[in-house]
């Protein structure tokens, strides 16, 4: 309890500001920097915004993370706007805090390289259960609400990429769920790499 009352007491503090308010401009602007992938419908382009927000929160915490990624989103609408009626910002919001919030619980438990590698896996595979559910559930039935089209539609787009997507359910089996999963593991070995070398600037 006393750890944690540290931590958020760390987290507000001016140091914890200024950390988090540079590691969310460096995350808005790789999450301006988007790369389409060629398995997913248009709409699914992959960034790298999660790498300053992982590298964030095992150095201050999970609740620091999710602090990040809230505003790398809202920045991101204030900058850009939104292509997806914010549909794509709560997603990058919801399924960033799913990979990110373990990881870091899990690494600050014993904070090692091990720790570090057994939180990102776990990060990683929660990214992409929660990922699914979420597309499945909540995220693809509001996206086609918002722009007044039929599910089926979105199938349709999918199938455009992959002829085997002919459901809501193989959507998201074979385009979300291998989308997270790049995502979660390409974001996890650029932080495993870039960590150790900002780490002691984090903890000056």
């Amino acid at each position: 309890m006393q750890t944690q009352i540290k931590s958020r007491a760390s987290l507000f503090s001016a140091k914890g500001i200024a950390q988090i308010g540079i590691l969310s401009a460096i995350s808005t602007v790789l999450m301006l920097i988007e790369i389409p992938l060629w398995f997913t419908p248009g709409f699914y382009k992959i960034d790298l915004s999660d790498v300053p927000v992982l590298i964030g929160s095992f150095a201050m915490g999970p609740m620091a993370g999710v602090v990040i990624e809230l505003i790398k989103n809202l920045l991101h609408i204030v900058l850009k706007g939104t292509m997806t009626g914010g549909v794509g910002e709560l997603a990058n919001f919801l399924i960033g805090c799913s990979m990110v919030v373990p990881s870091a619980i899990l690494y600050q438990r014993r904070k090692s390289k091990k720790s570090a590698l057994i939180g990102m896996a776990v990060g990683t595979v929660s990214m992409g259960i929660v990922g699914c559910l979420l597309n499945y559930y909540l995220l693809l039935p509001v996206y086609a609400a918002v722009f007044h089209m039929q599910l089926q539609a979105l199938v349709q787009m999918g199938a455009a990429v992959n002829s085997s997507i002919n459901s809501l359910e193989t959507f998201v089996i074979l385009a979300v769920a291998p989308f997270n999963l790049l995502k979660g593991v390409l974001v996890s070995i650029i932080t495993f790499l870039l960590y150790k070398h900002v780490s002691p600037i984090l903890h000056r």
